[in-house]
């Protein structure tokens, strides 16, 4: 098997016009670069291309620390919004859970067996419950418990903790408090929430037994990005599961729970390999 080499990545969005993708390929063409993918797409609602482009950086005539700065006046030519990112980098992911573990094993259990490129150096909740579990793992654990009149100050505390440990990614998994505003704006589009269905329907506490009770016949689990605006942030990956008239409500929250576990181990691995645009509230998953 041939040895994965490094690649640069560039998520391009802007207004849609001509030329767009002959510049982008004419820059990497013109600087030696093997492009092995190149996704785009166009919203001609919005009128606005998005594009993923991926380039060897193996015989690229520039160094990668010059390529944001020869970029850039292709970008401004054409009033592109743009990221660059390197494929060898290894981001460093936070989760934060409250007493269910179900997908925090989940997760912790794919990156160390390496199916995430990540290391996840720390777990933070808002219950001691989970304490044990994750210090035998070897990971770090930090406890703020969280009431209406400390929720400022350990949000504050949080995030210190956060920047302190360099962190990219913060996935809540079943983290059961809602983030207030000053904490969401230090991490846009780097905050990841599993939904135990398909947003908005059945919101609040005992989803699985409303659903009982309405007799649904699927349910669903959807993982988005959140924003200030509660469960309505650009939605990642949703997936559904058969329900009979055979099941209970234990039933219910079995697959619900299985399906949790996989729509937000889907939605981290998206993010992880920078597959994912978001462009208003909306994102274009280049899988």
């Amino acid at each position: 098997m041939a040895e994965e080499t490094t690649t640069a990545i560039l998520l391009v969005s802007c207004r849609d016009q001509k030329g767009l993708v002959a510049g982008i390929s004419d820059f990497i063409y013109r600087n030696d670069g093997n492009i092995v993918h190149a996704d785009q797409h166009t919203d001609h609602q919005q009128g606005i291309f998005l594009q993923r482009v991926e380039w060897q950086l193996e015989g690229f005539r520039i160094s990668r620390e010059r390529i944001a700065e020869a970029f850039r006046p292709v970008a401004e030519r054409y009033e592109m919004k743009w990221d660059l990112r390197f494929s060898d980098y290894v981001p460093r992911v936070a989760i934060l859970a409250s007493t269910l573990d179900h997908c925090l094993q989940d997760l912790l259990w794919r990156q160390r067996s390496g199916e995430y490129r990540a290391t996840v150096p720390l777990v933070i909740s808002n219950h001691d419950t989970l304490r044990p579990l994750i210090e035998g793992l070897g990971v770090q654990f930090r406890h703020y418990p969280i009431t209406p009149d400390t929720k400022a100050e350990q949000e504050g505390r949080m995030l210190q903790t956060l920047q302190e440990e360099r962190i990219d990614l913060v996935v809540l998994a079943r983290y059961m408090r809602v983030l207030g505003q000053e904490f969401v704006s230090q991490y846009p589009n780097r905050i990841i929430n599993i939904h135990h269905s398909f947003l908005p329907a059945f919101v609040g506490a005992r989803p699985y037994h409303q659903a009982y009770e309405r007799g649904v016949k699927v349910i669903g689990a959807t993982a988005h990005y959140v924003t200030a605006d509660l469960d309505q942030g650009p939605i990642i990956e949703q997936d559904v599961v058969r329900i009979s008239h055979r099941d209970s409500t234990d039933d219910l929250v079995r697959k619900g729970r299985d399906l949790e576990k996989v729509v937000l181990a889907r939605a981290v691995h998206l993010h992880l390999r920078n597959r994912i645009l978001v462009y208003g509230n909306k994102t274009v998953v280049f899988d």
